[in-house]
């Protein structure tokens, strides 16, 4: 199993650079970072991780503001820069997001995710795409060579799932618990990468780190397609899904996701700093 952390792309880049260099010298094996309102472009703030770990990933790049040929673009010249580091995550994202702080129509997600990857990944592993679709017309060809990055979606629905394992690397996913890894991210997948995201956090007080994940990501549960995921699991919100406690707790809980097929971990620690390096402390300790 991989281990690897979320790098929330806001504050001070300098800050965002040593969280990676820090990931790096705690021997994680990769480290992540997505698309905020108002926070770093992810995949310019991947290209600086010159002291990162091995793995540099997206987790993730929605896809309606990017044309597939503009990413695949950008994410060739990423690979390029990072020594073949790259591993690109993308997803659809969810309409309250795409229309709400762009102005696109959320359409048809599942149909223009499968027709972006039917452009993108021919267009980085240097073929010439000639493609006229529902949503894109494309005739080009990358003039640049790289080793292709892998491609993983942000799938949580049966039908995305299946787009992620027929047209793509695997899936990336947030809000599960190992139960739902084993019984409904793994029969889906058919060996492909399973990474999972849970917010973790090593604490002295995990009821009140409950209270507050609850406070401030609450609403996210409110999203469809989130709010399916947490039915899958039986959990009535995101508070549920976090994986809190002293070392030991978090630990055997972190261990579960291994036991229960995920390919990779991607750690999102969360409370104070102190409880930030506890976590990741303890995620360094998982693969033992």
């Amino acid at each position: 199993m991989r281990i690897g952390t979320h790098i929330t792309a806001y504050g001070p880049v300098d800050d965002v650079l040593a969280d990676a260099a820090d990931a790096a010298a705690r021997g994680l094996d990769s480290a992540w970072t997505n698309q905020l309102p108002g926070g770093w472009d992810p995949l310019t703030v991947l290209a600086g991780m010159t002291g990162g770990p091995a793995e540099l990933g997206t987790a993730v790049v929605p896809t309606y503001p990017r044309h597939p040929v503009a990413l695949a673009t950008e994410a060739v010249t990423v690979q390029a820069l990072t020594g073949g580091r790259l591993t690109l995550g993308i997803g659809p994202s969810h309409a309250a997001a795409i229309t709400g702080w762009f102005g696109i129509p959320h359409t048809a997600p599942l149909r223009h995710t499968r027709e972006y990857l039917d452009v993108l990944r021919p267009l980085i592993a240097g073929e010439h795409v000639t493609h006229r679709g529902e949503f894109f017309t494309v005739d080009t060809k990358l003039e640049v060579s790289v080793t292709p990055p892998k491609v993983l979606v942000g799938a949580l629905g049966p039908k995305m799932l299946g787009v992620a394992r027929d047209h793509a690397d695997g899936t990336i996913a947030i809000w599960v618990r190992p139960g739902t890894v084993a019984d409904y991210l793994v029969p889906r997948l058919d060996g492909a990468r399973i990474a999972v995201m849970p917010m973790v956090t090593v604490t002295d007080d995990p009821d009140g780190a409950r209270d507050r994940v609850a406070a401030r990501y609450g609403g996210s549960g409110e999203l469809p397609a989130y709010r399916a995921m947490l039915d899958r699991g039986g959990l009535a919100g995101p508070a549920d899904a976090l994986v809190t406690g002293d070392e030991e707790t978090v630990l055997r809980e972190l261990r579960r996701y291994r036991d229960a097929g995920a390919t990779d971990l991607i750690v999102m620690p969360v409370g104070t700093a102190e409880e930030r390096a506890r976590t990741l402390d303890i995620a360094a300790q998982v693969r033992d």
